[in-house]
């Protein structure tokens, strides 16, 4: 029967004018398809963005930036006139350091987003933890407890010599009253 139901499937494909779709195999992986960007891994390119952001923060870019800056512009001041590449308006050094904040923002959310899923981490590991020690803690404190109530029904040294003091001196009465009868 499956197989009258695939004959007349390919026959009505046929007589459709399309041609007929190849079966699609579910056991068996998909090919692979070719991409249009360049592949790279996100946890390489995680680490670098996070080298660079630990860089722009530092004092020592802004250092070397301001350098940067200020031999750009004295170059572009003092320098002959067939040695200069960018003019008084300096809209080549306006466009770089353009381009350098179009960069540097992303790879800094990047890296603020990399470290706030690590602090995620951390904290629910924290959370787990304290919850084992809350129930280690109200553990131990029902134990306490019931080694307290077994305690009060323990005989305890103290309690033992009143006892035996008490039956001493019921010995010692009866003894007393036993003697008082002879004497008599």
């Amino acid at each position: 029967m499956p197989a009258d139901v695939e004959r007349e499937r390919a026959k009505s494909s046929a007589g459709s004018g399309s041609p007929p779709r190849p079966r699609v195999r579910l056991d068996q992986p998909r090919p692979t398809r070719r991409r249009l960007l360049p592949a790279y891994d996100p946890e390489e390119f995680g680490r670098f963005s996070e080298r660079i952001a630990r860089f722009l923060g530092t004092g020592r870019f802004i250092v070397w930036m301001t350098v940067l800056i200020i031999l750009w512009v004295l170059w572009n001041i003092f320098a002959p006139d067939s040695m200069r590449w960018d003019r008084y308006p300096f809209i080549f050094l306006t466009l770089m350091l353009s381009l350098q904040a179009s960069y540097a923002a992303p790879l800094i959310l990047l890296a603020q987003n990399r470290q706030d899923d690590r602090d995620r981490v951390t904290h629910e590991q924290d959370r787990k933890q304290n919850e084992r020690s809350i129930a280690d803690t109200e553990y131990l404190t029902r134990e306490v407890a019931s080694l307290r109530m077994n305690l009060g029904e323990v005989a305890t040294r103290d309690w033992i010599r009143s006892e035996l003091q008490d039956l001493l001196k019921e010995l010692e009465e009866r003894r007393d009253e036993g003697d008082g009868g002879t004497d008599r």
